[in-house]
């Protein structure tokens, strides 16, 4: 993204998208501006604010995919998230929250990804020895060169001298069988052998009685949290084949290798400065106000999305994600309802506006043949 303009994202968006050309510009500026935030003086980045996005278009033009294909190019934590859902059973507040934890999952997964490449090739070395103990133990015991006797554990006698005394040439054997079946695991020749191998499993403490139902979301997170640390790791011992073990030590092993603090640490600062929220069906939530019926609630729903877009700290289990500089687009098709009809705070907080194009029986021919995931190509 460092050396991408802003004509250069929107010709990589049209490699995907047909027609939408304002969306495509206005989103291309949006993406470019945060990269300006960040080579920005110390004094004056936490002063630039990101410039919102209201989308306004019918079902089905492409506002979800110019922003998820946006996110895409840039690597940056994405989620999208419906304004109707909060009106769905009831209104509950704090539920509004739960996109900016959403997202803080979805950078804790993009950074994860990240730091496992790094370490993915020390981590197949242990793999590979750890197939290769579960084929062929290696003999306890080391010799030595001036003789068969093998070195005692301080303070531990033996019944006999026999008990420590292992012939060479078994040791030769076992060494040069551990070579041959390393090269054959390397090979891949032994994939559908079967193997018992040892797992870690979560301990399954649960929450959900805690509190008689009456904790928050936040308050259950780190409970949840706390309970995992305390409770050990169960052991489990699974029959399955060297192909399978492959997989399953080697996500073992990669996390064990990472450290989980930077991940956090990192995956915060990817959320706050890079992280995308697109809030569609935000017309669902707009509408004339009234002292009852769905109206109350509606706007209640835009006054919790309100400090959300504003900026805010919003409390999630790998730490407190500040919401300044976090990139909302909203989306909505206003067939009955007007931007106008949101709350003016709201309005002023997607400065932006964007009215996407109703697609034409070329467009149709268009994107049946020419974007790379076209399905023409697909099939």
């Amino acid at each position: 993204m460092d050396n991408l303009t802003p004509r250069q994202i929107v010709a990589e968006l049209d490699k995907y998208i047909i027609g939408q050309v304002d969306a495509k510009k206005n989103v291309a500026i949006a993406l470019r501006n945060r990269w300006r935030r960040m080579n920005a003086e110390e004094g004056i980045r936490s002063e630039i604010i990101p410039n919102n996005i209201l989308m306004i278009g019918p079902t089905g033009v492409g506002k979800t995919e110019v922003a998820r294909r946006l996110a895409r190019m840039a690597e940056a934590p994405f989620v999208k998230v419906e304004a109707s859902k909060f009106t769905e059973v009831g209104y509950v507040g704090r539920d509004v929250e739960g996109m900016i934890r959403d997202l803080m999952e979805q950078s804790v997964n993009l950074v994860k990804i990240s730091k496992k490449e790094q370490v993915k090739e020390k981590a197949e070395q242990m793999v590979e020895e750890l197939i290769l103990d579960a084929l062929i133990p290696p003999l306890k015991g080391q010799a030595v060169n001036t003789g068969f006797q093998v070195p005692r554990q301080t303070g531990v006698q033996p019944i006999s001298d026999q008990d420590t005394v292992v012939p060479e040439n078994d040791y030769e054997l076992n060494e040069r069988t551990r070579e041959r079946f390393r090269e054959k695991i390397r090979n891949k020749e032994l994939e559908d052998r079967k193997i018992e191998i040892n797992t870690q499993q979560a301990s399954g403490a649960g929450v959900g009685m805690i509190g008689g139902g009456m904790m928050d979301e936040s308050s259950m997170i780190n409970l949840q949290e706390m309970l995992n640390g305390i409770m050990p790791k169960k052991n489990k011992k699974r029959k399955v084949t060297i192909g399978e073990a492959r997989r399953i030590l080697l996500d073992e092993e990669m996390s064990k290798l990472i450290d989980m603090d930077e991940v956090k640490e990192e995956a915060i600062q990817r959320a706050q400065n890079s992280g995308i929220v697109f809030i569609d069906e935000i017309d669902k939530v707009a509408g004339k106000s009234s002292n009852s019926g769905p109206d109350v609630s509606r706007e209640g729903v835009q006054r919790d999305l309100l400090p959300i877009v504003e900026g805010t700290a919003v409390n999630t289990k790998y730490g407190v994600v500040l919401t300044d500089h976090i990139l909302f687009i909203a989306a909505g098709a206003f067939h009955v309802s007007k931007p106008s009809d949101l709350i003016p705070e709201l309005q002023g907080r997607f400065p932006i506006r964007v009215e996407l194009e109703t697609l034409t029986k070329d467009d149709f021919f268009h994107i049946l043949k020419d974007p790379k995931n076209a399905l023409t190509k697909q099939y």
